[in-house]
């Protein structure tokens, strides 16, 4: 069994960990990076499938995500906006098709005005969170205490404008059912994207993306790196204490002063600690559970839907498919349609076969495109529920109660063992911009410690 001595262990080589392996570097300290899969990027997955590119996992943009931003100014990478010229789409109750330009979907003025006064409401709520410290908040517990779903019943009868605001961080981003997480869990949620209405806001949040692929940005970060990058070593065991830590794997045995730990937390007990981690992290993690969504890619001979006059922007509540979009490749004559299945609905169709399941989304598609959207020339489901080391998707959230009650000790460092992903994080949280944050938090840590 090899065996390697550096100042730091990182265990994943995503976003998150290959950002504060460079950070580290540059200061002068000696790095590893052990990667479980074959494979550079995390959740981020830019792979071709059958002749076609597709972002399997993560690939947005968005305006407010400045250290995304920088590094992949800083990695020479380029960024194109999202089609979005013409319509939008939107499938109410009744099953119809209504079109519709703005942020706000077209339902009756009743509605809408609700939709409106509590979207305020939630605004000025989301100001006074800071999204790295949501636990601190004066109200934390009673909000920590109450389910997204039975909040926006008391704030109204309107069904339907409680199902169009309760997607914005249910289905579509925490992708849990909303009687499964926290107001405060919503809150910060919307928190990490500076404000409620930019989270509903799909030119905001959904913005650009980078051209090849959002994953060339822990690749390229990994290929400065070299040969201290290892892929397909899932850390086993991690001993620890005042004089540093030893992992093992299969086949390596690493020691270092330090480790990060800069992978989803639900894989923190794939590791065997020696000695175990405190009580109150074994409490904490049990409280933290991944999401579900299936990220549907449907690509055509030609973006159809633009001779339509639509954007491929399509939002409903009541769809299989709650969400799509336009994500034609740059520069490519195909046009390609990103849908979205989450929580519930997704366990559903994974009950059904994978010829039925293909049948029912793409009908849910055509309800917002038409008849042509039943057949794409290539057709693939990002099924992160069955990803070893992932477990799920987007990201890990706590259960009701538990941001309030562990939200503080999230990142705190266990002995010379520090935290860093997405998951973690308070602006970007769920995002590539905070894996970077946090990425960046872990090497601040270690390097304060380091000198004193």
């Amino acid at each position: 069994m090899a065996d390697i001595t550096r100042d730091v262990l990182i265990v994943g080589a995503g976003a998150a960990g290959t950002t504060a392996a460079n950070e580290l570097r540059k200061a002068g300290l000696s790095v590893v990076v052990l990667e479980a899969r074959d494979r550079v990027g995390g959740r981020l997955w830019t792979d071709v499938i059958e002749g076609a590119m597709l972002e399997i996992g993560g690939q947005w943009v968005s305006p407010d995500q400045d250290a995304l931003i920088e590094t992949i100014d800083e990695l020479g990478l380029e960024t194109f906006s999202r089609y979005r010229e013409g319509d939008s789409v939107y499938v109410g109750p009744d099953g119809e098709l209504h079109r519709f330009t703005g942020e706000m979907f077209p339902v009756s003025p009743e509605t809408e005005k609700v939709i409106a006064e509590i979207t305020d409401r939630l605004d000025a709520m989301v100001a006074e969170i800071d999204p790295d410290r949501p636990y601190a908040h004066p109200k934390a517990a009673e909000w920590d205490g109450v389910t997204w779903d039975a909040w926006l019943r008391q704030q109204t009868d309107d069904d339907e404008a409680v199902r169009n605001l309760a997607f914005a961080t249910g289905s579509a981003m925490l992708t849990k059912p909303t009687h499964a997480f926290s107001l405060l869990q919503s809150l910060l949620m919307a928190a990490s994207a500076g404000s409620y209405s930019h989270l509903v806001d799909a030119d905001f949040i959904l913005d650009k993306r980078v051209v090849g692929g959002l994953q060339q940005v822990p690749q390229l970060l990994a290929e400065r790196l070299g040969d201290d990058v290892l892929l397909n070593q899932p850390v086993r065991t991690l001993e620890w204490g005042e004089n540093g830590v030893t992992a093992t794997t299969d086949s390596l045995t690493v020691r270092a002063r330090y480790a990060i730990l800069a992978h989803a937390p639900v894989l923190y007990d794939r590791i065997s600690f020696a000695p175990s981690l405190p009580r109150r992290q074994h409490q904490m993690h049990q409280h933290l559970s991944m999401g579900f969504v299936i990220k549907v890619h449907a690509v055509y001979d030609r973006p159809f839907w633009r001779e339509q006059g639509l954007s491929g922007t399509a939002f409903s509540p009541y769809e299989l498919t709650h969400e799509a979009y336009d994500n034609t490749n740059h520069g490519d004559e195909r046009g390609t349609l990103v849908g979205f299945v989450s929580d519930q609905n997704a366990d559903d169709v994974f009950e059904l076969s994978a010829e039925e399941r293909k049948e029912r989304i793409l009908e849910s598609l055509s309800h917002y495109y038409g008849p042509a959207a039943k057949d794409p020339v290539v057709y693939y489901e990002s099924d992160w529920g069955t990803e070893e080391w992932t477990r799920g998707a987007y990201a890990a959230s706590f259960d009701m109660g538990g941001l309030h009650r562990y939200g503080k000790d999230l990142r705190t460092p266990v002995g010379p063992i520090h935290f860093a992903c997405s998951d973690l994080a308070g602006a970007g949280y769920q995002h590539v911009d905070g894996a970077i944050r946090m990425g960046r938090l872990a090497a601040a840590q270690i390097l304060d410690a380091s000198r004193a």
